[in-house]
C-alpha cells in the first residue's frame, strides 16, 4: 500500500492504483456474481482488465495482482481463501465491508466509484443496478450521506465544475490525481499472454457489465414515465 497522503480531505486509506482495481473488482463480483466467489486469481486478473464499467482500462498481469493482493492481506482488508471442499486454487475475497460496517448498498457506491472514477449520483443509481437495490434517485443520495460522515467518511462531494449541472461524488480510499479522473492517469502496466479461455472470460465480464447498464437506465426511465405521467 501507499504511504498516507495529506490533503485537505482526510484520506481513510491511501491505496495504490492496482490496489483500489483489485479490491473494487472483488466487491463488484461479491455483489454480482456471489455463486463464482470468492475469485481465483485468473477469475481476478479477467475482472481487472474488464473494458466495460471500467475507467481507466487497464492490463494487468498476475504477477501485479498477486502483489497488491499480498499488501492487501498484510493491511488486514482481504483475505486468502485456501482450496477445500472441492476446490483446487486458492481464492480471494475483501473485507471492506467487515472494516467499515457496509451493507450491499454502501459497498456497490465505494465499488463503482473505486473502479470508474467520480460519479453523479443518477450514474450511481443506473451502475449500482446489479448490486443493490436503490428505489429512487434520493435513496441513493442518502447513502452517499451515510457513507460521508462519521469518523472515517469513505466518499466525498467533489467541487461543480464550471458549466457542470450535477455534482459528482468521489471515494477517498485512494486519492485519484486529476489526469486518473480524466481517464489518462493510468496506462497498460503488464502484459500477459491471452488464452482463448480467457479472452471468452472476458466478453461475458463485458456483457453482463453492458446488460447491468441497460437495465439500470431502463429502470430510470421507467421511473421517469410513472414520474411525469408519460
Amino acid at each position: 500500500m501507499g504511504q498516507r497522503r495529506s490533503n485537505m480531505l482526510a484520506i481513510v486509506m491511501d491505496l495504490s492504483p492496482v490496489e483500489a482495481r483489485v479490491i473494487g473488482s472483488l466487491a463488484e463480483k461479491q455483489l454480482t456474481t456471489p455463486n463464482q466467489y470468492p475469485l481465483t486469481l485468473n477469475a481476478l486478473v479477467t475482472a481487472c482488465n474488464q473494458t466495460s464499467n471500467r475507467d481507466p482500462v487497464v492490463v494487468y498481469d498476475d504477477a501485479l495482482v498477486e502483489a497488491a493482493l499480498t499488501s492487501m492481506k498484510d493491511a488486514g482488508l482481504l483475505r486468502f481463501v485456501h482450496p477445500g471442499h472441492g476446490r483446487s486454487a486458492t481464492r480471494y475475497r475483501q473485507v471492506l465491508d467487515e472494516h467499515f460496517g457496509l451493507d450491499a448498498r454502501g459497498l456497490s457506491i465505494v465499488a463503482v466509484l473505486l473502479l470508474r472514477g467520480p460519479q453523479t449520483v443518477g450514474e450511481l443509481r443506473a451502475r449500482t443496478e446489479r448490486m443493490a437495490d436503490f428505489g429512487s434517485l434520493d435513496e441513493v443520495e442518502a447513502e452517499l450521506g451515510r457513507l460521508a460522515g462519521g469518523p472515517d467518511p469513505l466518499v466525498y462531494r467533489l467541487p461543480r465544475r464550471p458549466g457542470q449541472k450535477e455534482e459528482r461524488w468521489a471515494q477517498q480510499l485512494w486519492e485519484e490525481t486529476p489526469e486518473a479522473d480524466a481517464g489518462t492517469g493510468e496506462v497498460a502496466v503488464a502484459v500477459r499472454s491471452v488464452s482463448l479461455g480467457d479472452m471468452v472470460d472476458s466478453l461475458r465480464a463485458d456483457v453482463d457489465a453492458l446488460r447491468e447498464e441497460v437495465q439500470g437506465i431502463n429502470a430510470i426511465v421507467e421511473e421517469l414515465r410513472s414520474t411525469f405521467g408519460l
